[in-house]
């Protein structure tokens, strides 16, 4: 019985090779490859990378679209990240016009502050 197991437990072992697909001539293809190769190199697991290699051939093939193929793999990016965030930030603007009052009203009151 102990025989019968090692061969399960070298395929499941077998290292599994990168795919090497890219296509640097179509941008979109040639982002989502440079976002599978980064996450493959960060994943240990040896199931994981198969996985990974199904998500992409099926992104080559044109079975699956790009949202769904990022969607897939964001699963895994977290995996291989620990600190795998995009903190929002909330950017704040004002019209010029708004912005050269207050410039005016804080020049006005320092030449004020100053005479006292």
């Amino acid at each position: 019985m102990t025989e019968e197991s090692k061969p399960q437990s070298n395929e499941d072992e077998k290292e599994v090779t990168k795919l090497m697909i890219d296509r640097p001539s179509d941008f979109r293809f040639h982002a989502a490859y440079l976002a599978y190769s980064e996450t493959w190199d960060k994943i240990i697991s040896q199931e994981t990378k198969t996985e990974l290699n199904e998500i992409m051939s099926s992104l080559s093939k044109e079975e699956i679209s790009y949202s769904i193929f990022y969607r897939r793999l964001d699963e895994y990016r977290r995996q291989g990240s620990k600190h795998y965030a995009f903190p929002r930030q909330r950017i704040e603007s004002q019209r010029k016009r708004d912005w050269r009052k207050r410039q005016t009203k804080d020049m006005r009151n320092s030449r004020h502050r100053g005479r006292r």
